[in-house]
């Protein structure tokens, strides 16, 4: 099981006001929101661990095949530079991360299995709804789609890869991670 999440940093500044009331409390831990408090720059502590408990969601929703919205209950804790914890019913999620300036990118697979990761930045104004355009490394034949629960899949001449893909996109900012 895969997941990842991309958040473009320049679009949550202007879409997002994090500081109004009840916003905190709603969507984090009263850990994750005394690390926040305490941070040097707690806009970034907010959008990093949001990005982390997307994409451990994202990796939890494989397997469970229900969707849900509950990030108070995924619990985030930072372990060091570009890494951290994600723990959810017992399930504890080992997310890689990276943070820049203009983006943050979430990554974790679960079951340690060895994985590739990529990332695109500056997708100006280009769709990518259906993240194709992130697959010409890839092949050229492949293409993703989604089951009921939006979990994303790889399909070549229209049968299933064995091969697992998790996709996200914010902004000018896409991204995906693989493994076989």
């Amino acid at each position: 099981m895969i997941g990842n999440d991309v958040v473009d940093l320049q679009l949550a500044k202007t879409q997002s006001n994090w500081q109004r009331k009840g916003f905190l409390e709603k969507q984090f831990s009263e850990t994750e929101i005394r690390d926040i408090e305490k941070a040097q720059n707690s806009f970034e502590l907010v959008w990093l661990f949001w990005s982390m408990k997307e994409a451990a969601y994202k990796c939890y929703i494989q397997t469970d095949k229900k969707r849900f919205f509950a990030p108070r209950k995924f619990n985030c804790f930072i372990t060091s530079k570009n890494e951290g914890v994600v723990e959810y019913l017992g399930h504890k999620f080992k997310i890689q991360y990276q943070l820049t300036k203009e983006y943050i990118h979430s990554w974790v697979v679960k079951e340690g299995i060895v994985q590739k990761s990529f990332y695109i930045d500056n997708i100006t104004k280009q769709s990518i709804t259906t993240n194709q355009n992130l697959l010409n490394n890839f092949c050229t034949e492949t293409f993703i789609r989604k089951d009921e629960f939006g979990v994303p899949y790889l399909f070549k001449e229209n049968q299933k890869l064995l091969v697992f893909i998790s996709t996200a996109h914010h902004g000018n900012y896409g991204a995906y991670v693989i493994f076989s």
